[in-house]
């Protein structure tokens, strides 16, 4: 009976202890040095802060709201794109015709890019003396030498495209393979009630399709939102830190100005608010329930 008992703990001990060693210990680690003054190029100052660094955060760093609106605004303005365009995608690759296995090899490749190459490609095409912009000064659209990462105006959506290069993927894989189980019984059905295309895109896939899109979202919203890589190598968090995250200010803050006090104290309001926001959404979408 106590090897009956014992055994199916022993089983998951392993992943227990793996769990603690890298996810326990790092949060727990965060948490430790957000409340401390800890930063390596002034160690005579190191030592218990307390809630120091959240009141600097909250009260005295703009730049902390700054980066936390941008990502704020740089999660919907992506996540909305790539929800709808790989939707799209996802539906007509979903169709039957000639050449869809190389249709949905070209869809998917992006996916498979790393953000470093993906920035390195498009820092080729954003080149103002040799990227695409040139080329359409030469066809008398625009003006030569234009830089859009450069620009205030332009650098934003310039980013935005970038990374829906790369986003829009996910999204069509994960909806396709949801669209590959709806028994098409439904829209047979649907077609002989007199029901449209559109009309059965409404109250056939759409509906099927809700836990998908709710999971890959939230996915997507998270991945966004602690999005590095890329911003990092196309624009740096500039120009004058209008593209600057979150997590990219807790990069400068923590491993360009070694404070890892209060970049830690900047990666605890991250998790917090991810945290916040994922159960609401959560809650608010009714994940998993079919009612």
């Amino acid at each position: 009976m106590r090897t009956k008992t014992w055994a199916p703990y022993a089983l998951i001990a392993p992943t227990l202890l793996l769990m603690a060693v890298f996810l326990v210990y790092p949060i727990g680690s965060v948490l430790h040095y957000s409340l401390q003054d800890y930063n390596v190029t002034q160690p005579w100052k190191n030592g218990f802060a307390g809630f120091e660094n959240f009141r600097v955060m909250l009260f005295e760093d703009p730049l902390f709201w700054q980066s936390l609106q941008f990502s704020a605004k740089w999660v919907v303005v992506e996540v909305g794109f790539q929800l709808v365009l790989g939707l799209a995608l996802a539906l007509i690759v979903n169709e039957t015709f000639i050449g869809r296995g190389l249709a949905r090899a070209l869809v998917f490749s992006p996916w498979a890019v790393s953000g470093v190459l993906t920035t390195g490609i498009w820092i080729l095409l954003y080149n103002p003396s040799t990227g695409i912009f040139q080329q359409l000064a030469q066809w008398g659209v625009g003006d030569a030498g234009t830089s859009v990462l450069g620009n205030p105006d332009t650098v934003f959506p310039a980013t935005v495209v970038t990374e829906l290069w790369r986003g829009v993927p996910f999204f069509a894989i994960m909806l396709l393979a949801d669209l590959q189980t709806i028994p098409k019984d439904l829209y047979e059905a649907a077609s002989v009630d007199g029901a449209n295309r559109w009309r059965r895109f409404l109250s056939v896939t759409l509906p099927h399709l809700r836990d998908a899109i709710v999971l890959s979202t939230l996915l997507r919203a998270v991945w966004e939102f602690n999005n590095v890589d890329l911003i990092y190598t196309l624009t740096g968090g500039g120009p004058a830190n209008q593209t600057t995250t979150l997590p990219l200010y807790v990069a400068r803050k923590a491993v360009d100005s070694h404070d890892f006090g209060y970049g830690s104290a900047l990666t605890v309001a991250g998790f917090v608010i991810l945290l916040f926001c994922s159960i609401l959404y959560l809650r608010l979408s009714k994940f998993g329930s079919r009612t």
